[in-house]
């Protein structure tokens, strides 16, 4: 049987259990979990179901099963709850960047040819560096278009000359354009044809930020199944960005006030997803 699934932007396609399935595996979820849960979905799918809702079921069967599992499942949504501003999301991907061996910068100004411009990140190592753009939306249905594209070209033409350190590897030669969610076809193809660097949860093909955030083992505290949103607010305001900031930081939770119970939660939790034991 053939189910049409609605997309977040409206759009349909055919179900693919495939899909479900490989996402379910990355999150950590065993083959019986995954057959049982697939199962279970798949009694309850209907024409013109929204990914949403199969989302939802889904999550809820993997977190009653393995909650750090279900954390890692949940992590496209996560990046939408570092919201509303951009602030966190754009400290949650120099943290990524980091990972590579970059040194990175967050909101600074750069003086271009014409212009300044406020920007959102800047990174650079030994043998490369780029500047970027980093879009963040609250909702997975809005994507980036080919109007952001553009100013993004314009602003790279502007800051040819300008230099993010005093290095000689530190001048402007790449423009990056990221966002949490996805890019237009029409910005994908213009991106390609001036030379951006484009980067989106499924974009490119291989080494997207999914890719990328499954690759480092870097999670946002927004994953976290054991606290509330006030809470993650709370330890982001402290610079409390990945999970595993909380290992070499536990001493922050103090300031979450947490009974005994829901702080021993949140430190197994913590510890099942960056695989390490914290030294309390």
């Amino acid at each position: 049987m053939h189910i049409q699934i609605t997309k977040a932007d409206g759009s349909t396609e055919f179900f693919k259990v495939e899909k479900l399935r490989r996402s379910l595996r990355r999150a950590g979820a065993n083959p019986e979990e995954i057959s049982e849960i697939i199962g279970k979905i798949d009694d309850h799918l209907y024409d013109g179901i929204q990914t949403q809702e199969i989302y939802r079921q889904a999550f809820a069967l993997l977190r009653n099963s393995r909650p750090p599992a279900a954390a890692r499942y949940s992590l496209r949504r996560a990046l939408f709850n570092l919201g509303p501003t951009g602030f966190p999301f754009e400290k949650f991907l120099a943290r990524l960047f980091e990972m590579d061996g970059y040194t990175t910068k967050t909101g600074i100004i750069m003086q271009g040819n014409c212009a300044p411009h406020e920007i959102d990140i800047a990174a650079y190592k030994s043998d490369h560096s780029f500047i970027g753009e980093a879009k963040f939306h609250s909702r997975p249905g809005v994507k980036s278009d080919l109007q952001v594209a553009m100013y993004s070209y314009a602003r790279l033409l502007d800051l040819k000359n300008a230099k993010i350190c005093e290095d000689d590897v530190c001048g402007v030669n790449e423009f990056w354009l990221i966002t949490n969610t996805k890019f237009t076809s029409t910005a994908e193809n213009y991106g390609n044809c001036v030379g951006l660097k484009m980067l989106s949860w499924d974009f490119p093909r291989n080494n997207n930020l999914h890719d990328r955030i499954q690759k480092a083992g870097v999670y946002p505290v927004s994953v976290l199944q054991s606290i509330n949103t006030a809470q993650m607010e709370a330890l982001i305001a402290r610079g409390i960005i990945l999970c595993r900031d909380i290992v070499t930081h536990p001493q922050v939770l103090k300031h979450l006030h947490l009974p005994k119970r829901k702080y021993e939660t949140l430190i197994a939790e913590v510890e099942e997803i960056c695989k390490v034991k914290i030294n309390k």
